[in-house]
């Protein structure tokens, strides 16, 4: 055979897919490992659908996870993800994938990284992207992860069993502050355009909140209609790198990775349609959102996104705060998939900001194992 045979599992987390790996199988050199990425994904692809690969031509599902047992005695598992570009040869490190983290618990029991405790077993999983840390629930049964429940979340046909996800202390994952500039609010002057005003926000990843009527939008835009406006796209794409510098992700606009920071459109919810073609009515939720991912509009909710603008929504005189009040109860987002709850603990102490943690559900499912084969040359 001539190509490279690696052990792989090709698991569904949340509303993502991505092939995953143990470190021991894979090179060391950070090159040689992008290139295992890039071929068995099927990227960079011209065409968009990564046919050459087991991607499918949208970020969340062109991804790919490297775990690992950890040597700390109050974490399990070291997890590092990795987001490969679908056109461009690139694979960025820069932020985590919070659909993926919800596999990673199944994957460490059933391949004998963690060992089952009872019908519920607790993984300690460490970011090793982020440097944060998050607690994982997971359903078990005979000492193997059950994947069988009557769980259902937003942009997933069928039912699984629910993942409890905890993330703790998830304030400044990329840039070390909640609020990485300073302040609450920023107003952001692109050349040629009008002051925008955002809340610049990093909490499980980088994040920009602004309000969708800034650019006329209304928040019930469909998918395709956002991505068909280019002049939008390239504007939102210049507000994120504008917002990276100020973040100290870069010393200039054309060195901010591609996956972080994100930019996260939000209004008030109107009726609108999903991807399944079912109508989500204005009390579905607190606000709509619609937040871009590798220079796409992401089709569900990247749960990254959702939990910073979970935390953003807490944090009174924000943009998203302006949006939903004193929400007592979980925050309800709707997306173009549907409604994700996300319940965010952030309290004001002294002075500061501080998110105490986070708490989302999913489900995951193993989809195939076996091994990837990535031609040589």
């Amino acid at each position: 055979m001539t190509q490279l045979r690696i052990p792989a599992v090709f698991m569904r987390g949340g509303s993502s897919k991505g092939v995953f790996f143990k470190a021991d199988d894979l090179p060391q050199d950070r090159n040689q490992k992008d290139r295992i990425f890039l071929k068995t994904l099927g990227s960079p692809d011209a065409y968009g659908r990564q046919l050459n690969g087991m991607g499918g031509g949208v970020s969340s599902l062109s991804k790919a996870v490297i775990l690992s047992k950890s040597t700390s005695p109050d974490i399990d598992i070291e997890y590092n993800f990795a987001q490969i570009a679908v056109g461009a040869k690139d694979v960025d490190y820069s932020t985590t994938c919070g659909n993926l983290s919800s596999a990673v618990g199944p994957f460490a029991i059933d391949h004998g990284l963690v060992e089952a405790t009872g019908d519920m077993t607790r993984v300690r999983v460490r970011s090793v992207n982020t440097g944060k840390t998050y607690h994982a629930y997971v359903p078990t049964l005979n000492g193997c992860f059950n994947e069988h429940g009557s769980f259902d979340i937003p942009g997933v046909s069928g039912t699984g069993s629910q993942i409890r996800l905890d993330y703790l202390d998830p304030g400044g994952a990329t840039t070390g502050a909640l609020l990485p500039t300073g302040n609450v609010r920023d107003i952001i002057q692109l050349d040629g355009e009008a002051p925008i005003e955002v809340s610049i926000v990093d909490a499980s990843t980088g994040q920009i909140v602004v309000a969708a009527e800034r650019f006329g939008l209304s928040g019930a835009e469909q998918v395709d209609e956002l991505e068909a406006n280019k002049k939008l796209m390239a504007l939102l794409d210049r507000l994120r790198r504008a917002c990276g510098v100020l973040m100290g992700l870069a010393t200039s606009p054309d060195q901010v990775p591609l996956g972080n920071p994100r930019i996260a459109l939000i209004a008030p919810l109107i009726p609108y349609q999903t991807l399944a073609g079912e109508t989500v009515q204005p009390d579905a939720a607190h606000l709509s959102a619609r937040i871009t991912s590798m220079g796409q509009i992401h089709r569900v909710m990247p749960l990254t996104g959702a939990m910073c603008l979970g935390v953003a929504c807490r944090i009174k005189g924000s943009v998203a705060y302006e949006h939903v009040g004193e929400a007592s109860d979980d925050l309800l987002f709707a997306n173009p998939s549907g409604v994700l709850p996300v319940d965010a603990d952030v309290q004001l102490l002294g002075a500061h900001w501080v998110a105490k943690s986070v708490t989302v559900y999913r489900t995951a499912r193993a989809l195939m194992e076996g091994f990837v084969l990535v031609p040589n040359t």
